[in-house]
């Protein structure tokens, strides 16, 4: 890692050195870049991209205009590579096919709520995610209780195993977990591993994989870190995905990691959240760790031997309407945001938000207050002890704005809660694992599962209200009393979060 870091850093050195000589010895070349940088910010203002990000990177651009266009260049189009982004999207295209919609389900949904149907359509259509029934939902929160029922399940699998995730830890979580793949691999179940490099950067050593390909664990590192610099580096897979034979899966916001069941203690008590499904509705989330698979390594995948029927000779129950979906940085489509959104736009009594940023765009402001202020009760809660202090700083400085529109506000006291969670009207609720901020709203690979009418929208609400009763509620005298310097330190990093 420090030698990566340190590459990195030479590199950037060197260009920002270089250009300063250059433009300094050459009169000329100094006008040629200012100009660059003039013609940048046009660019900026003219994209479709959201306003704060073009504000973030106009204010440097304008300040620095002989290195300012030239970073933007490199580092602000938003573009990966050609061959990174027509890779995906082509797996993407060729897979569409395997996730047909039961148009029954469609038009069940149409005739009780025309207006969670139009979320359901948007989703199918955009995101390639089918709404699905016959699966049965299971809310699992804390870490602990997820992970206890995670080692049940794993102990069934007998066919195969798949995991995606953000961060893998060695600890009490990981090793119990490894001597079970391991028991597995022996058994014939085939095991698959993806982690992206990134998340796992100062948890896992170098070439970890390694060591867990001569255990026999199928292992693959997603976009590894390299010595360069590149845009393509902020796209990371921030998924965290379980699957076992098809039929059953974990989706949520729990790493495997000690912290995430306290085990380890980091930033007081870490409150997490995850959701287990159980029937048709798995097949979404099969095929988005089989699509991420293909695209990493290649190789060609028989889709249809992983879907739910396959392993599973019985009927499965039927408990609402489950939508599982992924969002990606590469299609020009935020979906993460627009589900959020529509919630928020579309609810009749409450919503009810857990995360652990609160870094939004001015859309989500727009959409908060607006439902506040026509009466939706509307709260948040965020962490009381943060994992780190320049987003918290961030998260606060958004605080008087909701709350002067009526937002109510909470922070989690015991320590850090890192769930990412709606309930809205006792009808619809996501358990995921989208942050609310800009990382996860437009650069990473996320996933989350859309849930209406099923049995676990009562169990979200019950953790929501026993958070509650753990956390402080924060007025707008409590922003008041902030320092100055703080909320002038806020107020900057609030410009540049889109770029953090």
């Amino acid at each position: 890692m420090f030698i990566v870091g340190l590459l990195i850093l030479l590199q950037f050195l060197f260009l920002t050195f270089g250009i300063w000589k250059l433009a300094d010895s050459f009169v000329y070349l100094y006008s040629i870049l200012t100009l660059v940088s003039l013609f940048v910010v046009v660019y900026i203002v003219s994209t479709e991209d959201n306003p704060s990000y073009k504000l973030a990177w106009t204010i440097p651009v304008l300040a620095f205009p002989v290195f300012g266009g030239l970073f933007y260049l490199i580092f602000g189009l938003k573009k990966t590579t050609k061959r990174f982004r027509e890779k995906i999207l082509k797996i993407h295209n060729e897979t569409e096919y395997l996730l047909d919609q039961n148009e029954e389900v469609l038009d069940e949904i149409y005739k009780q709520d025309k207006h969670f149907y139009t979320q359901a359509k948007y989703l199918k259509d955009y995101a390639s995610s089918p709404i699905y029934k016959n699966t049965i939902t299971e809310y699992l929160s804390p870490g602990e209780e997820f992970f206890k029922v995670l080692i049940e399940e794993l102990k069934k699998a007998r066919h195969y195993i798949l995991f995606e995730y953000f961060i893998i830890e060695e600890g009490k979580m990981w090793d119990e977990i490894l001597e079970i793949l391991e028991e597995k691999v022996g058994q014939g179940v085939d095991v698959r591993l993806i982690y992206d490099d990134m998340g796992c950067l100062t948890t896992l050593n170098y070439k970890y994989y390694e060591k867990l390909r001569q255990k026999g664990i199928k292992t693959v590192v997603f976009n590894p870190f390299v010595p360069f610099l590149s845009v393509i580096m902020n796209n990371r897979d921030h998924r965290k995905i379980t699957v076992i034979d098809g039929h059953t899966a974990f989706i949520g916001g729990i790493n495997l990691a000690d912290e995430y069941i306290n085990e380890k203690e980091r930033f007081g008590y870490w409150k997490d959240a995850s959701i287990m499904l159980k029937g048709d509705a798995v097949w979404k989330i099969t095929m988005m760790f089989l699509q991420v698979w293909k695209f990493t390594t290649g190789e060609e995948i028989e889709f249809e031997k992983y879907k739910p029927y396959i392993n599973y000779t019985g009927k499965f129950e039927c408990d609402g309407y489950v939508q599982p979906y992924g969002d990606t940085p590469l299609d020009n489509e935020a979906v993460g945001e627009n589900v959020y959104l529509n919630i928020i736009n579309k609810a009749k009594d409450y919503v009810y938000i857990v995360t652990p940023y609160l870094i939004v765009d001015n859309e989500l402001v727009t959409a908060l207050t607006v439902a506040a202020k026509g009466g939706i009760d509307v709260r948040i809660v965020t962490p009381h002890i943060p994992d780190k202090w320049y987003v918290h700083r961030v998260t606060r400085a958004y605080y008087p704005q909701l709350l002067k529109a009526g937002v109510k506000i909470y922070e989690y006291t015991p320590g850090f809660i890192h769930s990412k969670t709606f309930v809205s009207d006792d009808e619809i609720g996501v358990v995921g694992t989208i942050n609310m901020d800009y990382r996860s709203l437009y650069l990473h690979f996320e996933c989350g599962v859309l849930l209406y009418k099923t049995k676990s929208i009562n169990e979200i609400k019950e953790d929501f209200l026993d958070i509650l009763s753990k956390s402080q509620e924060i007025s707008i005298e409590d922003c008041r009393k902030e320092r100055l310097s703080n909320r002038f330190i806020a107020a900057i990093l609030r410009v540049f979060a889109p770029l953090m």
